[in-house]
């Protein structure tokens, strides 16, 4: 039967959850705050250059296929892809830097280069790993989160002590030279979370980065916002933008309409992609399923400060993604969990699209996107802003052996109190809640409200947890909830 379905924010869970439901037949409309759909994967244009302002990194790959083949597309219906090779390059010094290959042969032979016996030990690592990809991204993270049976499989019972081991342990098992084992224990922060916090099973997102590769769409990853948006358009959506959600009006423990812009619009079921925490604020008291005290004892990924900076000059000793390890990587991770600080020496990364999309600035200039992750719920000043990006550019003209300050045309900040204001942030968080142990799966926040009917979440406070193809998998879980609602009625 049709119903009329309204979502609320236009992130990647909730394009893709538009998508799934228009194809089931629905009346599906979408209403986003911003004057620009995406989420926190808008588009910033600015003096001819053009930024991601969120998500750069394209791991994955299969999982948008997956998507797009749901509804009998591919991801080259919409837009191309181009691998990168190398797909990153980590920093330790100045001319001191290890180059991750777009294939795991060459990465096998860096490693080996770098500590004798590793590469063997990678081989087998990577075939743990892939075995844990198998198992987690082709199967476990299609599951709703209902129930802790769904992780009881077969494959799962013969890994149960890779849920109560850590990456951070694991990979200190095997291989003894530290620059190694912090370019392994990257990918985990993906996931919001420490490496020692983070159970081993996620070693699959090792399996992501070195197996699968990195890819960047042709022009960016708002090629992907486009894509679904033009998809869930040909299926029917409606979109309308600058359109704030003021109250979701439940009766009899029903949601009933939606508050927008001051005018009430009923609807038949709503499905919230924004963030979880603010979308029970709209909610009155009784009706809200997690107290202020839950979402306070939860762990949340990091918040970030970012730049995006236009180069009148092309910036030499570079590659498209660069993470900074120049300086303590494990203290300044202490500064984003333990003890939450500014960080006294911070770790950053670097994204320059334009030496891969020609688009993204003018002829012989440079876009560059520069993030510093951050403790959420951090003070957030115009002063401390300025003070670390003069801290990190100082150490990028350093390690680069170049001079760039002079050459910036203009540079936009975003930080903690923009992640609040923009996308009604808890604590001003960029990824969601971390997947720890304790976090993960059903211990997740329900995509289906507990104590509302006809009101389902979505997207990286729920299941499956941070990262666009997780976004793109939680839109798919909860409209499958919404429409076995539907034919159980």
């Amino acid at each position: 039967m049709k119903k009329k379905i309204t979502i609320i924010g236009s992130g990647f869970s909730a394009l893709a959850a538009s998508c799934y439901l228009a194809k089931s037949g629905h009346e599906v409309v979408v209403f986003e705050k911003n004057a620009t759909i995406g989420g926190r994967a808008r588009q910033l244009k600015r003096e001819g250059f053009t930024f991601d302002m969120g998500p750069s990194w394209y791991w994955m790959p299969d999982v948008f296929e997956r998507f797009f083949a749901d509804f009998d597309k591919k991801t080259t219906d919409y837009y191309e892809l181009v691998k990168l090779s190398p797909a990153y390059r980590v920093y330790y010094g100045v001319d001191d830097f290890i180059a991750i290959a777009d294939n795991l042969a060459d990465i096998i032979f860096a490693f080996e280069a770098i500590e004798k016996g590793s590469g063997k030990i990678l081989n087998e690592f990577m075939a743990e790993a892939k075995s844990n990809y198998d198992i987690a991204i082709k199967d476990l993270v299609y599951r709703p989160g209902v129930s802790p049976l769904e992780l009881v499989t077969k494959e799962t019972a013969l890994k149960v002590g890779q849920f109560f081991s850590n990456i951070s342990k694991e990979v200190r098992k095997k291989f003894k030279n530290e620059r190694l084992i912090q370019i392994l224990e990257f990918p985990v922060l993906f996931l919001g979370a420490k490496p020692s916090d983070t159970p081993s099973f996620y070693s699959f997102m090792n399996y992501a980065d070195f197996g699968l590769g990195t890819w960047h769409p042709k022009t960016g990853m708002f090629d992907v916002v486009r894509a679904i948006e033009s998809l869930a358009r040909e299926l029917g959506v409606t979109f309308h933008t600058n359109s704030n959600i003021e109250k979701i009006i439940v009766e009899n423990k029903t949601a009933k309409a939606l508050v927008v812009n001051g005018e009430t619009i009923a609807s038949d079921l709503i499905l919230s992609g924004a963030d979880y925490h603010h979308t029970e604020t709209l909610l009155d008291n009784e009706h809200r399923a997690y107290s202020e005290k839950y979402w306070d004892s939860r762990v949340f990924a990091p918040s970030s400060l970012l730049f995006y900076v236009g180069f009148d000059k092309k910036i030499e000793n570079i590659s498209h993604h660069a993470l900074f390890f120049d300086v303590d990587f494990y203290q300044h991770a202490k500064d984003i969990y333990d003890e939450p600080q500014w960080p006294k020496e911070p770790l950053f990364y670097a994204n320059f699209p334009s030496l891969t999309d020609k688009t993204a600035a003018p002829e012989g200039m440079e876009s560059g996107f520069f993030l510093v992750p951050l403790a959420p719920g951090i003070t957030d000043t115009e002063e401390l802003r300025e003070e670390y990006f003069n801290k990190i550019m100082d150490r990028f003209e350093a390690l680069t052996q170049q001079s760039v300050k002079k050459n910036i045309i203009f540079k936009q900040s975003f930080c903690k109190n923009d992640f609040v204001s923009e996308y009604n942030s808890y604590k001003g968080n960029a990824y969601g809640m971390a997947n720890t142990l304790l976090q993960t799966a059903f211990l997740r926040p329900k995509l289906k409200s507990k104590k509302v009917k006809n009101l389902y979440f979505t997207g990286q406070l729920t299941v499956p947890g941070p990262g666009v193809p997780p976004a793109l998998i939680s839109g798919k879980l909860v409209s499958e909830l919404i429409n076995k609602q539907f034919l159980e009625q």
